[in-house]
């Protein structure tokens, strides 16, 4: 504790360090009164009970930061950069010039790169932002609308969610930790009030046992998310000793930390994606009169969060996702040979391939724990769900993943600038 308060006075004693903790809070600040600017043409009524009654809308919400809750113009929030990241992540794969640009080119290259991630977040956001606003205004929410105000809404939440990337990118240069995750973060947190007061709300007695063993499980499964997302397997590696002219250089040993969650939150993300979309359509297809569209559109509906399959198909595909990820993201090949390239083996293990295949066995064997983890974690608030009858949980499995992750980023950037100033 002793140390927490001497963190805090080397912050505000520290000019620089000040500085940029004001920025990001300043940053918030704008971030959630642009969360409170509704676009036109709204019905409040018909929006509220829309979203109380909808679950996929209810987790956009969450991760709009609210901004769904009432449209506000930066509804789309950053998941339009965020899916763009994404996929310019997964075509450095499959695009050689892309591969070449981001991992062979320094930082010109990664400059690049992210202003191709910038542009491919407008056609994104046309698209998403088209889609809410069709299905919303077939839900009778968006009422009276001309062609007029369509086009604009759609360019008002295109121009907000680009805003919302702008800031982010400020956040991250200027203030501490990554603007776009403590973009969703705050948004997260935000909701925290809303969900413990709708709880106390239908606050019952008899269920004050079932609440106090939530608290506890909660605190168990965050101290769990810290420990997995902490870890670490190091594997020994040891530097050649080189002779050049009269000196000996290298001769050092250190390791190479693999961490047991290499993916992070994306493989939920991904899943997510995935299992919503249908529900999507069918939200889509639920203004039709035709009768098979409208048959197409109940199936597609009945697929919600409260069933059993929906559970099931979560767990495999944040499974399955968090080993492609982990493939695609971190190459043996390329590790082995640069260790090799800098005179460096692991004890035991014959340079080059060798040591490309025990990598690839030892990722392989602590990404088995990992995904584990993470289906575990992406699951636990629809079991959760369905063993108390408590539908008002503030933190699902992602939005804890990815609460936890920020806070521990954003400590260690604090520990880093600390100890700058201490040098």
């Amino acid at each position: 504790m002793e140390n927490f308060l001497n963190k805090i006075k080397l912050i505000w004693t520290d000019t620089v360090l000040r500085k940029r903790v004001l920025f990001v809070i300043f940053s918030l600040v704008i971030f959630r009164l642009l969360s409170a600017i509704p676009i036109p043409g709204i019905d409040t009524l018909a929006l509220s009970r829309f979203l109380s009654n909808n679950q996929f809308f209810g987790i956009l919400n969450i991760f709009s930061g609210g901004g769904l809750s009432n449209l506000s113009i930066i509804m789309l929030g950053v998941g339009p950069y965020i899916t763009s990241s994404i996929i310019m992540q997964l075509l450095t794969i499959m695009v050689p010039a892309l591969k070449r640009i981001y991992h062979e080119e320094g930082e010109a290259g990664r400059k690049k790169f992210t202003q191709y991630s910038r542009m491919l977040t407008i056609p994104l956001a046309a698209i998403q932002g088209f889609s809410l606003l069709a299905i919303l205004e077939s839900q009778k929410i968006l009422v009276n609308l001309t062609a007029f105000d369509r086009i604009s809404n759609i360019v008002i939440v295109i121009a907000g969610s680009m805003l919302l990337m702008w800031i982010g990118e400020l956040m991250t240069e200027f203030g501490i930790g990554n603007g776009v995750s403590l973009i969703i973060f705050a948004g997260i947190v935000s909701r925290i009030p809303t969900e413990v007061s709708q709880l106390l709300f239908k606050f019952d007695i008899s269920q004050v046992p079932l609440l106090l063993m939530f608290i506890i499980a909660g605190a168990l499964v965050i101290a769990g998310v810290v420990v997995v997302t902490e870890a670490e397997r190091p594997i020994p590696v040891t530097y050649a000793k080189r002779v050049r002219g009269m000196k000996m250089y290298g001769g050092g040993s250190t390791y190479l930390p693999l961490r047991v969650n290499q993916a992070g939150v994306i493989p939920i993300i991904f899943a997510l994606s995935l299992l919503l979309f249908p529900q999507m359509i069918g939200n889509f297809l639920a203004s039709s009169t035709n009768a098979v569209l409208l048959s197409i559109s109940k199936v597609l509906m009945s697929f919600s969060q409260t069933s059993v399959l929906y559970a099931v198909l979560y767990f495999i595909l944040v499974f399955l996702f968090t080993y492609f990820y982990t493939a695609v993201t971190f190459d043996p090949e390329a590790l082995a040979t640069n260790l090799q390239k800098n005179g460096a083996f692991i004890p035991g293990i014959r340079p080059g391939l060798s040591t490309s295949q025990y990598i690839s066995k030892v990722l392989s064997r602590i990404t088995l724990l990992g995904a584990v983890f993470l289906g575990f974690i992406a699951v636990l608030p629809l079991i959760v769900r369905s063993l108390t009858g408590i539908t008002e949980i503030a933190l699902g499995g992602t939005a804890l993943l990815i609460v936890v992750s920020v806070v521990l980023d954003l400590i260690k950037k604090v520990d880093a600038q600390i100890s700058m100033r201490e040098y």
